[in-house]
């Protein structure tokens, strides 16, 4: 069952002005867009996937990049050290079901981000994880996005 209304406008706003808080302070919207790309496919949110492939494209994303993101490990040719460590971080924070990140996994993006870009990694990480969760739960689909 497909709801009409996303969400109420107040939270609305509240989320898109931490989203650009976030992407703000850490400054490479390439790696932003990456980093909600890979969480939402981890959370399967098909509305969140389509904006962000677009958004990352339109930001001049090579296509394999973008294809092969959901495999990064195993690519290392594709993705620079920063990127890896901060798509290891999404993840980690993304899936807390097995605890808590590890130390390693943060101890890995801190060698690569600043104190404060770090912060504002991890708030990109969370918020697009809200994202994820308010348009899987109100089965928001896919292709209504609009810049």
């Amino acid at each position: 069952m497909r709801r009409t209304r996303l969400l109420d406008p107040q939270v609305g706003r509240a989320m898109s002005a931490v989203s650009a808080a976030a992407k703000k302070g850490l400054g490479d919207p390439v790696l932003a867009e990456l980093v909600m790309i890979r969480a939402s496919q981890l959370n399967h949110c098909a509305f969140c996937l389509d904006m962000h492939l677009r958004l990352a494209r339109e930001n001049g994303e090579p296509e394999d990049r973008v294809r092969l993101l959901d495999a990064w490990e195993e690519t290392e040719d594709l993705y620079s050290e920063r990127e890896r460590a901060a798509l290891a971080l999404t993840e980690a924070v993304t899936v807390l079901t097995d605890g808590f990140v590890p130390d390693e996994v943060y101890a890995r993006a801190a060698q690569h981000f600043t104190e404060a870009e770090l912060a504002h990694l991890i708030g990109l990480i969370t918020v697009i994880n809200g994202w994820n969760r308010l348009m899987v739960s109100r089965r928001v689909a896919p292709g209504g996005y609009q810049p």
